[in-house]
């Protein structure tokens, strides 16, 4: 088995049945966990199957080459998450005027975001420092996703206002994906489902200790 540091996020696109799965549990033993932290709902049903994630970290992954937030007390879900732990919120890192974090409903295993602390709505009233700060951990972001998951491709971009499909128009905020060939499978297509293979806290561990190397 491989060292912590050279853990991989598994490759979402791999979505092969395991027979002793039982939804809702880990490794089909019972347990079940929730999660915490910010995204915003997409009508996707994610079915968590991190006994897979075991069988990938043991068996080596086969990657590439190389919101409703709880308990927020407004309509800005990434209000509160600084006051909370890094566990809790899903923080991968802080900086001083920005930080990055999991998102809640990730398309892909390690779909991360970027964001100022203040809230801010329009990129071009983000202050120089923080426009900085922002490109800095945008691209730090990238240097650990292809350290850990090695994904074939990343989405990185906002959407900034409503009609461009901004669920927090308030806070801006920038969503960084890795992708895979096939990552969008017959279950979203047919069924609006999304297999994930790994739980966020232990995905939020490798982020935060990649980046803590990096």
């Amino acid at each position: 088995m491989s060292s912590p540091t050279e853990r991989t996020l598994p490759n979402s696109a791999d979505t092969r049945p395991t027979s002793d799965s039982v939804p809702g549990t880990i490794g089909g033993n019972g347990e079940t966990v929730t999660d915490t932290g910010v995204g915003i709902e997409d009508g996707l049903a994610r079915l968590w199957a991190p006994y897979r994630s075991a069988y990938i970290a043991e068996n080596g992954a086969s990657g590439g080459a190389g919101a409703s937030g709880a308990g927020s007390k407004s309509d800005d879900p990434f209000e509160d998450l600084p006051e909370k732990s890094d566990e809790e919120a899903l923080i991968v890192a802080r900086g001083a005027e920005v930080f990055c974090i999991l998102n809640l409903y990730p398309y892909n295993p390690g779909h991360m975001m970027v964001l100022p602390y203040r809230k801010v709505a329009s990129y071009e009233d983000l202050t120089d420092s923080e426009t900085a700060e922002m490109a800095d951990f945008t691209k730090k972001a990238i240097r650990v996703l292809r350290r850990v998951s090695r994904p074939e491709a990343l989405n990185v971009g906002m959407n900034l206002g409503k009609a461009s499909g901004g669920s927090v128009p308030g806070h801006l905020h920038q969503h960084i994906v890795p992708r895979w060939q096939g990552d969008t499978s017959f279950m979203t297509v047919l069924t609006g489902s999304k297999i994930m293979v790994q739980l966020l806290g232990e995905t939020r561990q490798l982020l935060a200790q990649a980046w803590k190397e990096i």
